[in-house]
């Protein structure tokens, strides 16, 4: 059989299919062509703008510049809270090696906590081997110099020089500048990411209140970083701008001498230029070192401090409140003239007992116990006549009376620059159903015209009261910072303050709160304190209970601390211009004329005399003439000064015994604007004439 005929080929077919598949394989090659064009059309022109961003973001990282933190003077120019440079030890860990190895060499060359090690290892784990992380904050002198022999030893192990904050005078000012420390997330939620780059934020006083103030403005390095991240070389910077400094009205001197004037007594005290609302002294009994929370505080130390049972961290000037006991008596009876009751030569017999309509048995008694006679309103205040003011609290009713102490500034907040301060509570039916869960009864009203009962005031609300007495009437607001500075160069400028308050439209019965409480020292209940003063001064005592009414007769030195009663003194001088009000309150001190007031009279001899308080010789110890100086850079140890110890002789801030300049002749010699003072406290001053500018002695008409 023959084999089949291959059919012959048709190239004119096989040239069409060849040129339709051409034509087709053209066009797809075209098309996608077209698409890349466009696509490159849109990477290149369209969407330039969001590449060339993101491109540029992935070459040059900003690093942030954290701004150097402003600085705090007292009055005269002395450092409260400063910038020093310090160093703190970084390790690169792709160049260091075994991290264990070198963290067991390393300890025996600085002094590693549990806690610096924890932190490294916990922050090594989540971040980049070619990155820095910080073994240990604080680096001493003696730990760098013993570095510095064997640093060849340590590849990828740096000393990084950098500013932390520092309070030269310790415990003296803790209270009042606060601290900075350690930001944590709650602190990163509150400031956003643009203060991301911050590693320290104020947590308590001033360095809280001031937080925006102090802080200044992030700066950035712009840098050039490779694929990895490492970087190049610096293309540019935004500078960082400074915080403002801050300069107080507080006094160092006197700060000192409040403290040395407490002994070892537990307490507070404030005193203020009645003439402008400056505080010029503040403490709170016992105090803290606050250099411990800069860069994170110790186990050891922070059980020292919550462990002490006099609570040293608690502010007891804004967050703590007492009964104000007989002090709140000048203003009240301010109150019954006002409200037109009672006038001056207006008189009421105290009998020693005070009894309400109907009642039998025991009532309300006086301090003297056969009763002080006739009396009016100078006598109720410089003698303390209770009956007195059980009548006219009882005339005035509740509401009256609630009414004309809020005029005075009590069951409200003073508006001081310290964060937390507490309303108080003046007594009212709503106010102990609120807190007591009780009715209300008229001895309840009793109880609160003497200041005792469901009485909640703060002493910065007695001293601002104190304050209005001693300015004819005039309340103003009580502020720590007078004035800020954008720059060590630029001029202070003041900080504005509210105007003042007029609690009385009768500057004559003001007059005779004023005679009452001068006569409180020259015949009154403290009369054998101020006795052979160079200066004339205004008072009132007074004792607030802690237990009940049982044990007021008893004497307070018999029972425990916790049971005394809190010792109380308001007053001001000179009496004929004052330039300075006090507040004391004395805890378990007994009575106020015999604990709180001879407190009041050395503040008074301090600022107007120069004359400080004597520092009592320690049994072992050698009394110095030195001068108040700043702490050293290291902190104290848990058992030692800073952590709640007070430490008789140096109470709490510096040593030695200032001299004190000789006494005026007679009170009138005192009435100077400003202290006459011989100090020899000179730490950072500030140049001549840079001090606050004291008011003009002419009271306010």
């Amino acid at each position: 059989m023959r084999p089949a005929r291959r059919p012959s080929k048709n190239p004119h077919a096989e040239a069409e299919q060849f040129r339709r598949r051409a034509a087709l394989g053209f066009v797809v090659v075209a098309l996608a062509l077209l698409g890349l064009a466009g696509w490159y059309f849109k990477l290149q022109v369209i969407d330039h703008t969001e590449y060339a961003t993101l491109s540029e973001a992935n070459r040059i990282k900003p690093k942030p510049v954290v701004p150097g933190r402003g600085s705090i003077f007292d009055r005269k120019g002395r450092l409260l809270a400063e910038n020093v440079p310090a160093f703190r030890l970084e390790v690169m860990p792709e160049k260091a090696g075994d991290p264990k190895k070198l963290v067991a060499e390393l300890g025996r060359i600085f002094v590693l906590t549990p806690e610096d090690i924890e932190r490294f290892e916990a922050t090594r784990k989540a971040t980049r081997g070619f990155r820095p992380i910080t073994l240990k904050l604080r680096v001493s002198e003696e730990e760098m110099a013993r570095f510095a022999v064997d640093r060849w030893r340590f590849p990828g192990v740096e000393l990084e020089p950098y500013l932390t904050r520092r309070y030269p005078y310790a415990d003296l000012f803790a209270h009042i500048v606060g601290y900075v420390a350690r930001i944590d997330d709650k602190d990163l939620e509150t400031l956003g990411e643009g203060n991301a780059a911050l590693t320290h934020i104020g947590k308590t006083g001033l360095e809280r209140y001031y937080e925006e103030t102090l802080r200044g403005k992030i700066g950035y390095e712009q840098v050039e970083t490779n694929v990895e991240g490492r970087a190049l070389r610096t293309v540019g910077r935004v500078p960082a701008q400074a915080g403002s400094d801050l300069r107080l009205s507080v006094d160092a001197d006197l700060q000192l001498a409040m403290v040395r004037a407490f002994g070892d007594l537990e307490g507070s005290a404030v005193a203020l230029d009645p003439r402008t609302g400056e505080v010029l002294a503040m403490v709170s009994l016992p105090s803290y070192d606050p250099n411990l929370f800069v860069n994170g505080i110790s186990h050891a130390d922070f059980n020292a401090l919550n462990s002490n049972p006099s609570r040293p961290q608690f502010n007891r000037l804004v967050l703590g409140g007492v009964a104000p006991g007989s002090t709140v008596k000048p203003l009240t009876a301010l109150a019954g003239m006002d409200s037109g009751l009672r006038k001056p030569e207006d008189r009421v017999l105290s009998t020693g007992m005070f009894r309400l309509p109907g009642m039998t048995g025991r009532g309300w008694g006086d301090s003297h116990r056969g009763g002080h006679g006739w009396t009016d309103a100078r006598k109720s205040i410089y003698e303390s006549v209770n009956t007195y003011y059980y009548r006219l609290a009882l005339d005035m009713g509740v509401q009256r009376y609630d009414e004309y102490m809020g005029r005075y500034g009590f069951g409200q907040k003073t508006g001081i620059d310290l964060m937390g301060e507490i309303e108080g509570i003046v007594p009212s039916p709503e106010s102990k159903r609120k807190y007591a869960k009780e009715r209300w009864y008229p001895g309840d009203l009793v109880n609160s015209a003497i200041g005792q009962g469901l009485w909640k005031a703060t002493l910065l609300q007695l001293a601002r009261g104190t304050a209005a007495i001693a300015d004819d009437g005039l309340m103003r607001r009580p502020h720590l910072a007078a004035e800020q500075r954008a720059g060590f160069d630029a001029p202070w400028q003041p900080l504005p303050q509210p105007a003042p308050l007029r609690i009385s439209d009768r500057a004559d019965h003001v007059r005779v709160v004023q005679e009452g409480m001068e006569m409180t020292v020259a015949i009154g209940t403290a009369a054998s304190v101020f006795r052979g003063s160079a200066y004339r001064s205004a008072g009132k005592t007074g004792t607030a209970q802690v237990v009940n009414r049982s044990t007021v007769a008893v004497n307070p030195k018999s029972l425990p601390l916790w049971k005394r009663h809190r010792a109380l003194y308001i007053g001001y001088a000179p009496a004929e211009n004052p330039t300075i009000a006090v507040a004391v309150a004395v805890e378990g001190g007994g009575y106020g004329a015999s604990t709180a007031a001879p407190i009041a009279r050395k503040v008074f001899d301090a600022w107007l005399l120069g004359k400080m308080p004597e520092v009592p010789e320690v049994p072992g110890s050698e009394k110095t003439d030195a001068a108040l100086s700043p702490s050293p850079v290291s902190s104290p140890s848990p058992t030692g000064r800073g952590v709640g110890e007070r430490v008789r002789g140096e109470a709490n801030a510096g040593t030695g015994v200032e001299p004190a300049s000789p006494a005026p002749e007679n009170a009138r010699a005192v009435q100077s604007a400003t202290p006459r003072v011989n100090r020899t406290l000179t730490p950072t001053p500030l140049p001549a004439g840079e001090g606050l500018k004291p008011k003009p002695q002419e009271r306010t008409p």
